[in-house]
């Protein structure tokens, strides 16, 4: 695959906070380390399995968000919106239902939900972005 574009930690930051503003929540970082982690992890996976695709990148951002608990509250719903804007800037549209949504995200939460399965299911909830 080309090179992918990457989420630079403010615009994952702003995405926080603009979902806890949209939908509530307490705002504030936890950890930013963790954070970072979380970003780097798809980083470090294309570096070591350059056959990845987008969707198992966007699988590995999402984990590493839902997984690290960087924020004090709302990190399920940053780590689904952050993985939906790294597929929208790698010209995918991720748009399942919302039911949908909440459930993937409660089973990635509660580990009933592989990486691999969650990067299948965006595949499948995604189409190619034509602008």
């Amino acid at each position: 695959m080309r090179g992918p574009k990457w989420l630079a930690l403010a615009l994952v930051t702003a995405i926080h906070d603009e979902a806890i503003y949209e939908f509530g929540g307490l705002g504030g970082m936890r950890d930013t380390g963790l954070l970072e982690s979380a970003l780097d992890r798809p980083r470090n996976r294309l570096a070591y399995q350059p056959e990845t695709t987008v969707f198992e990148l966007a699988a590995s951002l999402c984990f590493g968000l839902a997984k690290n608990h960087p924020f004090v509250d709302g990190n399920k719903r940053t780590a689904l919106l952050a993985a939906r804007a790294f597929l929208f800037v790698n010209g995918y549209l991720l748009e399942p239902a919302e039911e949908d949504e909440v459930l993937t995200m409660v089973a990635v939460a509660e580990d009933s939900v592989s990486e691999q399965q969650l990067a299948e299911w965006m595949q499948r909830n995604s189409t190619r972005d034509g602008s």
